[in-house]
Order: structure tokens, then sequence, then C-alpha cells
């Protein structure tokens, strides 16, 4: 079902990567795999691959894939997309028995039979079935961001990270920040040393071109055909949860690791003034409230910037005793008294990939099921739906209201094949 939703600044990040780092990661992955204590893989046998089946076969299911099969740990051994052709494509090039490529709407369910573990990548809407399938059949489960929709899907996910922990599985969220040691770093030291002193405001951005216009002539050839509508579900606000759940929740992420609490409430606006097709807004603008009378303004655009500066994912906090700045792929450093270096990751989409995998495996490995993703992962989804319905509807909302809301947003996808 998925194609990349990688940040915009990913390709020219992926590229920087260099090989020999790479493959120093996969190699130090490999070396974990090489001790697997007998037992302790679910549903394997002692130092066998972990089965793994991939759940969304378009750009980025393909290529995570890819890095899980250059971990050495795994075994991809099936795949299942709504799309034939999209299953048959990573089955190609990932090796995928073709008795072990399920198309259609659940063809995920007969995919759980064939694996130990699967990884999700199918579009945002699917990420609670898919995961509470998972869960129930006694599989690990790998998550790609977002995980949810809306309320009931982040509050889903939540009930099956918990659920997974009580069966003794792994349920990991995949934030590539969050495994990136410069953003690790500042963040220990904001939280526990006080390096900023008292938060007193800041500021959250993703600035940043279109990533789906390879979907825009999908999308013209009929939306009112769900198929076409699934095929480019980027343009899609419920497939996708709109661009401030797809895409803006890497810097919104950041500012829930940064605040550690929830907001109090949310006013904003928002609208599509630059995008030819599609349902979802292109621009954000939205104040977050959060306790001790602390502001975060946040702005998204995914328009042409005609070279203004700075553009990209970017978060700054001001306190009484110094600035955190943090940038997607870029730097990370404390200013101020107590003064933090930190450095830059241009390789963070694929290195936190890396990590992610190699810690999913880990876990497994271990038997470690504290699952210290999902609270954390819940919480940045729910302040996306948050701002967006502030933006939505022009009012204030707050955390409170926003828990209590039932509405799940359909997609309207009848007449498509199970």
């Amino acid at each position: 079902m998925s194609q990349s939703r990688k940040p915009a600044e990913a390709t020219a990040h992926r590229k920087s990567l260099s090989r020999r780092h790479f493959m120093a990661g996969a190699g130090a992955a490999v070396a974990s795999f090489a001790v697997v204590k007998p037992g302790l893989v679910h549903g394997t046998a002692a130092n066998s691959q972990v089965r793994l089946g991939l759940i969304g076969c378009g750009g980025r299911g393909t290529w995570i894939a890819k890095l899980f099969k250059a971990h050495g740990g795994y075994n991809v051994v099936a795949a299942s997309d709504y799309f034939q052709d999209r299953a048959d494509n990573a089955g190609n090039e990932l090796g995928v028995p073709q008795a072990n490529r399920f198309p259609g709407l659940k063809g995920y369910l007969k995919l759980l039979e064939k694996v130990d573990a699967v990884a999700i990548e199918s579009p945002p809407y699917f990420h609670p079935e898919q995961a509470a399938a998972a869960v129930d059949a006694g599989k690990h489960t790998y998550v790609a961001k977002p995980i949810a929709v809306d309320v009931p899907g982040c509050l889903s996910i939540g009930d099956s990270g918990a659920k997974a922990t009580a069966k003794r599985l792994v349920f990991l969220i995949d934030f590539q920040t969050r495994a990136d040691p410069f953003y690790m770093e500042a963040l220990r030291r904001l939280h526990e040393e006080k390096a900023l002193g008292e938060i007193g405001f800041g500021e959250a951005i993703y600035h940043a071109t279109c990533p789906f216009g390879r979907m825009y002539d999908t999308w013209r050839s009929g939306p009112e055909n769900p198929e076409n509508r699934l095929r480019a579900w980027g343009l899609d606000k419920v497939l996708s949860g709109d661009i401030i759940t797809e895409q803006n929740i890497h810097t919104l992420d950041v500012m829930n690791w940064i605040m550690g609490v929830p907001p109090v409430w949310a006013v904003g606006t928002g609208g599509r003034k630059f995008r030819p097709v599609g349902t979802c807004y292109d621009t954000f603008s939205v104040l977050f409230q959060y306790p001790n009378n602390v502001g975060i303004t946040f702005s998204s655009r995914q328009c042409e910037g005609h070279g203004t500066q700075p553009e990209g994912i970017r978060n700054r906090m001001f306190g009484t005793e110094g600035i955190l700045e943090t940038e997607y792929g870029g730097q990370v450093i404390i200013r101020g008294k107590n003064f933090y270096r930190g450095g830059k990751s241009p390789g963070i989409y694929q290195e936190g990939a890396v990590a992610n995998i190699k810690t999913f495996y880990d876990s497994i490995a271990a038997g470690k099921v504290n699952n210290p993703t999902v609270e954390t992962s819940v919480r940045s989804n729910l302040i996306t739906v948050l701002g967006r319905t502030a933006a939505y509807e022009n009012r204030m909302v707050t955390w409170d209201e926003l828990l209590k809301s039932k509405e799940k947003l359909d997609a309207n996808l009848k007449g498509m094949k199970a």
C-alpha cells in the first residue's frame, strides 16, 4: 500500500550516508544476531533468523524491508499490499516466494500465518487495525509513524502496545530522531541537567516542498474511485491524516519530547492554497499552550520556498539559561550557559531506521518487552490531531476535550476487494 513517506530533505540525506558507515552499522547488527540465546526469538529456533512480513509494499516499505535484510537477523518471508503489482514488485526485490504475496485489504491476515514479526508500512489509516491483528496473532510488531489518523486509532495503538507487553511481545514505533545520538544527548541535558533553565517559549517548523507530486496524475484520473485514492493516499486527508499528522509529526514529536507533558490547548488555522489536487491542507499555523504559560508556535508548508531560509524540520526552545536548536539532518546544539556543541546527522533518515531495526531485533532476542516507544508516540500523534482539529474548526481545542473524542475517520473504501 504505502509509498515513501520520507521527510522532504531525506533524499539528499540518504545520499550523504557513506557505504562504509552503513555497512559498519549492519556489521554490528550481524554480530548481535550471532549471539542470540536459545529460545529467546519468539517462534524460531535458537540462532535462526526472525521471519519478517512486510505490510505495505510501496517505496518506503520496500526500502525499509531491505534494511531489515541487511541487518542479518531477519528473513523477509512474506509481503502484503492491497495492490498485487506492489506486492509482486516488493516480493521480487526481496526474494519473497510468490505464494507468500498477499493482495487485498485483508491480505495481511494471511501474512500473519507465515511470520514471527511484522513491519507495518501501509498508509496510516490502516495502522491501528493491522497492529492490533498482529499482536492478537502473537507477532512482534514494528510500526511506521504516524501510528493513526484519529483519537480512537491512537488509543488503539496504546492498547496494542500494552497487550504486546502482557504477551511478551516487542512493539516498536519508528521515529528516527529518537534514535539519533545528538538529539538524545541534548534532550538528556535538557531534562536531567536543566540545561535551559526555566523554559519560556518555543518554535517548531516543518517547511518543505510537496513530497507527493508523483501522485497528482493518479488523483486527477478519478478521486471518486477508492483505488485511485489509495494509490494517491498522501493527498487524501483521511488515509494520511493530513500533512500535520503524516509529515509534520516529525517536528511535533520533538516538541513533545522537549516538553514531556501534553499541551493544555491549541488554536490554529490552515488551508490548501498551493497544491492543485487532493483534500489535504498544504499550510498549518498553530499555537500550542503548555503548562506554566509556555507557548510554542508551529507552522508548516508544502510548497515552493523560492530559496527562503530557514527551511526543514526545526525546533527552537528558549530558556532562562540557554536555547536548544535542532534540525532534522542538521545541527543539534544548546547555546548559552550550559553549552553543548552537539553535531549533525545528515544520514538520519537511514541511520535512524537502521538503529531502530537493530533495537527491534535486540529486544526480541533479549525478551525485552517494556516497549518504551509506545506512550510517547501515542502522545505525539494525539498532539498532531489536536493541532489539526483546532485548525479545521478555527477554535481553541483543549487536550481534555480531544481525549474524549470518539470521532473515527472513515475512508469510505466500499467496493474494494478484501
